[in-house]
């Protein structure tokens, strides 16, 4: 089953334009973000421009080491665009974890969103539980767009054995 998650829940069925994150992407998002601790950690997703499906996540260097701000490591930027690109996708978007606070862009996250087409992944490690969440932002509009995580599925979005 695939479920939508929004700040207000879960909504299965979601009808609308959704996200679409491999169960194992999503893992390996999360697993990123709390090894990094206890600075922000971040990454890029790659896929299809247009579809919300996400193939794949490159976790990054957070070259600004800081707790409070990240930034991803240019070289390694450059290597998962070449790689993306090599297997037919794009980055459609960039993740980094809030160790202290919730998962909703910062007015440093708005200012240096770089591309209006992007997913923005946010995951707060404020609690036990991670959270994570996507925006679209567009200048200073943020709207929060729904994520499905795909369970039983791994990025090629093939049923696993």
């Amino acid at each position: 089953m695939v479920c939508a998650v929004f700040s207000g829940g879960l909504r299965c069925g979601y009808p609308g334009l959704v996200l679409y994150l491999p169960a194992d992407v999503h893992q390996e998002i999360l697993a990123h973000c709390i090894a990094g601790l206890p600075d922000e950690a971040c990454g890029l997703i790659a896929g299809h421009p247009g579809t919300g499906l996400v193939e794949r996540c490159y976790t990054t260097r957070n070259i600004a080491a800081s707790a409070r701000v990240y930034t991803v490591d240019p070289r390694e930027h450059l290597a998962a665009d070449r790689d993306a690109e090599a297997c037919g996708w794009e980055i459609i978007g960039v993740f980094h974890s809030h160790t202290h606070t919730a998962p909703y862009p910062s007015a440093t996250d708005v200012s240096q969103a770089p591309d209006p087409s992007w997913h923005y992944l946010l995951i707060s490690l404020a609690n036990p539980d991670p959270a994570l969440r996507s925006y679209s932002i567009s200048g200073s509009e943020v709207v929060e767009e729904p994520v499905a995580v795909c369970s039983g599925y791994n990025s090629n979005l093939t049923r696993q054995e």
